[in-house]
């Protein structure tokens, strides 16, 4: 039985790494849903145990910040914030200062992969009417979106499975958060600043969403609140959370269909079945033998920097939450935080490492815009590394 979990494990973690697997037409969420279903059909877990393996208080909070982005989505607020910053009369340089900073703290509040998707076509469009070059830009906006979704233990997917399995502290995480975030964003900034350049492309401009004030006010109360009682009380996150996205829903004026539709179902069913192959592998004791034995080899796990580092890594490899998943069960809750930064810090090193990168170049190739790899990874490989030795120092 190890040898059969062992193998599925694997096709599943290889399926992650290169986004697909050969001769079949599936995803990384279809691969990570045919382990699971592997893994109770041929007996590592039963229904039961595959059910309890699946982290409730995850699911909920990740389910109900996308009903609380859908809100903002719908109600045009990215859309307004992209069309002001790339309007406003001031320096390209000064204008890509105020851009990452909106983005980063959009990215903290409602998820980086959501504000990309919102905010990119929008940008784009203004930053050719107003005659700049949008391709640094737009690796601003990748890079500060996952910078700034390191903020918070709500900005990201790989970040609330942390914060809820680990019961970590929401205020004491974003003060730990504070410097490495700060410093990423300046870097972002220094690094991209010598690029700016003027463009004689004309926009090729699609219909924005209207800003509806009174909905985009509605998700703001709702944040607000949601937010002061993760800070102030001991609530639990997850249920608190979910009432906010029941107040969304109940609108007279936006159908539950709609905002419903906005729902990322595929990442929550991403990670119902990485939930079960994790625990199926889990169950046969292989990983901590792994652990035990690296250890009798004289690799210092215990040590921060190895394990940060290692979370990095494997980030790039199969991508940040499923290298959480992996690493989660045998992390100690002091080094929560930190993985929690250097797997978001990741994210940057290539333009694969993120979804909120993919967003970002395909909304850009829709447009007539190339951002590549290599146009990427000038700025980002810096970026990632960079980072990482800010979390090794400061978090």
């Amino acid at each position: 039985m190890d040898l059969f979990v062992v193998s599925v494990f694997g096709v599943v973690y290889f399926g992650m790494a290169v986004g697909g697997l050969p001769l079949l037409q599936l995803d990384r969420t279809g691969i990570a849903l045919l382990g699971a279903i592997a893994m109770v059909a041929g007996g590592a877990l039963s229904v039961d145990q595959a059910r309890n393996a699946v982290h409730l208080p995850t699911m909920l909070l990740l389910f109900s910040f996308m009903v609380v982005s859908a809100q903002m989505r719908l109600g045009g607020f990215y859309d307004e914030v992209s069309r002001r910053i790339a309007g406003h009369g001031w320096s390209d340089g000064a204008m890509l200062a105020a851009s990452i900073a909106a983005v980063a703290a959009m990215s903290a509040v409602f998820g980086n992969d959501i504000v990309c998707l919102a905010a990119t076509p929008v940008f784009i469009d203004a930053l050719r009417r107003r005659g700049s070059a949008p391709l640094p830009f737009l690796i601003a906006l990748a890079c500060a979106a996952n910078v700034g979704s390191a903020a918070t233990l709500v900005g990201n997917p790989q970040n609330i499975l942390i914060g809820e399995s680990l019961r970590l502290s929401f205020a004491g995480y974003m003060l730990t958060a504070a410097l490495p975030v700060l410093g990423g964003l300046v870097a972002t900034w220094l690094l991209l600043r010598p690029t700016l350049r003027r463009s004689d492309c004309d926009a090729i401009a699609e219909p924005a969403l209207r800003f509806d004030r009174w909905q985009s006010a509605k998700g703001g109360a709702v944040v607000a609140v949601v937010g002061a009682l993760f800070l102030f009380s001991d609530l639990p996150r997850d249920v608190v959370a979910l009432a906010g996205a029941g107040v969304l829903l109940s609108s007279r004026r936006l159908h539950s269909r709609r905002m419903l539709g906005l729902v990322d179902w595929n990442l929550l069913v991403l990670f119902v079945g990485l939930f079960v192959v994790n625990a199926a592998l889990q169950r046969t004791g292989l990983p901590l033998r792994a652990l035990h034995q690296l250890a009798s080899w004289g690799v210092p796990l215990q040590r921060r920097a190895t394990w940060l580092t290692l979370g990095f890594v494997l980030s790039n490899l199969v991508s940040n939450v499923p290298a959480v998943m992996l690493l989660l069960p045998s992390t100690p809750l002091r080094l929560g935080p930190g993985l929690a930064l250097a797997t978001t810090f990741a994210g940057n090193l290539f333009l694969v490492g993120s979804i909120a990168n993919l967003i970002v170049a395909d909304a850009a190739q829709r447009r007539g815009l190339r951002l590549g790899w290599r146009e990427h990874a000038r700025i980002g490989v810096p970026l990632a590394l960079l980072t990482l030795a800010m979390v090794l120092w400061l978090a």
